[in-house]
C-alpha cells in the first residue's frame, strides 16, 4: 500500500482512539445525572433538565465511541459461513462489505450536515419543557458519524490490505 494511505490510517486510529477513549467516560456522567435526577425525584424537587441531558450524553457516547469501537472490531457480527473462511477471505469479503457502511455514512453525514446547519440557522430547541438548544448534540453527533465514516474508510483499507496478504502496520 501506498505511504500516504498507511498515515491516513495511522491518523485516523490515533485520533478515533483519543475520542474513543474520552467517550467511554460520558458513562459516568450520564449516571451522575441519572442519579442526581433520582435525588431531586426523591426530595419531591425533581429537575427538568436531567431526562433530556442524560440522553444527550448517551447519544454523545454512542456516536463518539462508534469510530474506537469500530477500530477494536467489537461491533456484534453475525456468523454463519464467515468463520469457516480463511483469514484472507474474510478480508476481502469485509472489505466489500464495508463499502456499503461507506455509502450509508456518506449519506447519514449529508443529513447530519444539513440538519446541524438548520438547527444553528434557526436556533431549533428541543420541544420539552426545559427546551434546550439542539445545535451543540447535532454537531456532535455529526462530527460522531464523520468519525465513523474516516474509520469505515481506514478500515477498508486494511482489509483491502489484509485480503492481500500485506499488513498496514
Amino acid at each position: 500500500m501506498p505511504e500516504f494511505i498507511k498515515t491516513y490510517v495511522r491518523w485516523v486510529d490515533c485520533v478515533n482512539r483519543i475520542i474513543g477513549r474520552f467517550a467511554m467516560y460520558l458513562i459516568f456522567a450520564m449516571l451522575a445525572v441519572l442519579l442526581y435526577s433520582a435525588a431531586t425525584k426523591l426530595m419531591e424537587f425533581p429537575a427538568l433538565w436531567t431526562l433530556e441531558t442524560a440522553q444527550f450524553l448517551m447519544v454523545s457516547y454512542f456516536l463518539l465511541g462508534g469510530g474506537y469501537s469500530m477500530q477494536l472490531d467489537s461491533h456484534v457480527r453475525m456468523d454463519l459461513l464467515y468463520g469457516a473462511l480463511s483469514p484472507r477471505k474474510q478480508a476481502g469479503l469485509d472489505a466489500i462489505t464495508i463499502l456499503f457502511l461507506i455509502f450509508y455514512l456518506a449519506f447519514l453525514l449529508y443529513g447530519g450536515v444539513s440538519s446541524t446547519a438548520y438547527a444553528f440557522e434557526y436556533g431549533e430547541t428541543s420541544y420539552s419543557a426545559w427546551s434546550p438548544p439542539m445545535s451543540p448534540i447535532k454537531a456532535i453527533m455529526t462530527f460522531g458519524v464523520f468519525m465513523m465514516l474516516l474509520q469505515a474508510i481506514a478500515t477498508f483499507f486494511k482489509d483491502l490490505a489484509a485480503a492481500r496478504g500485506e499488513s498496514l502496520s
